[in-house]
């Protein structure tokens, strides 16, 4: 039986802002079991970042309102502060989506690598200076020996995020959490930074979950996926049933607008309109606004719809959408056409 490493339960995540309350994350459960990937998607402001770093306790200015996060045998969203900074760094690691910012210019890139083998590991100096040259060898940095003693602005984009690869897995963690890991690195460092990730999963044993816009990434890299829409889960499946059955219309949108290599001189088909504001999000499904499944007045902007499994579909395959079983019917009857 696989290990479920974290196992979160209805988390709400609230910002208070002097236009009203931002509900950045609402109600939001997945599980994540050891050696998988899993990939959580949807458009800037969805509340895929905020509901991994809330975890973690690392956006101060975020009010957790309500929910459950089990971390073997911890809830996280009540750890004590001092029991949530040995879990986090030691066996829960972030890598931050802009490595610049993330990594302190005024420090060489060793001593942050080997900050944290000496604060989680209680290690001497030489013994977190070897260890960061191991680290960065093992990400692929080419004469770690010396690179070691570089400044974060000597270091190419590619360069700086397999250093914040080599510090968040420098203690061996057992989850890895990676923010957009590959914003603003061209194509082919970009395979070379998820390649190191697998391979790092592999070789220690961990979880991945993936926080991203690319759907290409997820198509490549993950197990499972869960799409966001206005802080909210509208769709959790494997990727094989996010891609090809998927059961939400916003997923549905999210694939449609994607460039076809094999479509050439097709026009891409945009989800219309605009994401809706978490403080004034709107009644019953949120997507009902740019959905072209909608039906007006009732349910859609009516009623919230469950985040539920389908019949006749997989158990762990959910979506919130009050016609996707209606959904999935006419894409089975679109195959049989075909």
């Amino acid at each position: 039986m696989t290990e479920t490493l974290l196992s979160v339960r209805d988390l709400r995540v609230e910002f208070h802002t002097d236009a009203g309350v931002v509900k950045a994350v609402d109600g939001v459960s997945f599980d994540v079991a050891r050696g998988e990937v899993f990939s959580i998607v949807g458009e800037s402001g969805s509340g895929k970042s905020v509901a991994c770093m809330s975890l973690l306790g690392l956006i101060p200015n975020a009010k957790v309102v309500g929910g459950e996060a089990w971390w073997k045998e911890t809830d996280l969203l009540q750890a004590r502060p001092e029991l949530l900074r040995r879990i986090r760094g030691g066996e829960i690691a972030m890598i931050f989506q802009d490595p610049l910012t993330a990594l302190n210019p005024v420090h060489r890139v060793g001593r942050q690598i080997g900050e944290m083998v000496r604060i989680h590991e209680r290690a001497s100096k030489r013994e977190a200076r070897d260890r960061a040259i191991e680290l960065l060898d093992l990400v692929g940095i080419p004469q770690a020996e010396r690179r070691v003693d570089n400044y974060p602005h000597e270091f190419s984009g590619g360069m700086r995020q397999r250093a914040m690869i080599a510090m968040a897995i420098a203690c061996e963690p057992d989850l890895l959490i990676a923010d957009e890991p590959t914003t603003a690195l061209d194509v082919t460092v970009q395979a070379q930074v998820l390649e190191v990730l697998l391979e790092i999963k592999d070789r220690i044993n961990s979880a991945i979950v993936l926080i991203t816009h690319d759907l290409g990434v997820v198509a490549g890299m993950a197990d499972r996926v869960m799409v966001m829409y206005a802080g909210r889960a509208v769709e959790m499946g494997t990727t094989d049933e996010i891609f090809y059955d998927m059961l939400h219309p916003y997923t549905v949108g999210l694939l449609a607008s994607l460039p076809r290599v094999d479509a050439t001189g097709e026009e891409l088909v945009p989800i219309r309109g605009a994401p809706p504001s978490l403080i004034h999000v709107p009644a019953g499904c949120p997507f009902h606004p740019r959905c072209d499944y909608a039906r007006l007045p009732t349910p859609c902007s009516t009623v919230v719809p469950e985040f539920d499994p389908v019949p006749g579909k997989n158990p762990d395959h959910r979506s919130a959408c009050h016609f996707a079983e209606e959904l999935a019917g006419e894409r089975e009857r679109g195959k049989a056409r075909a």
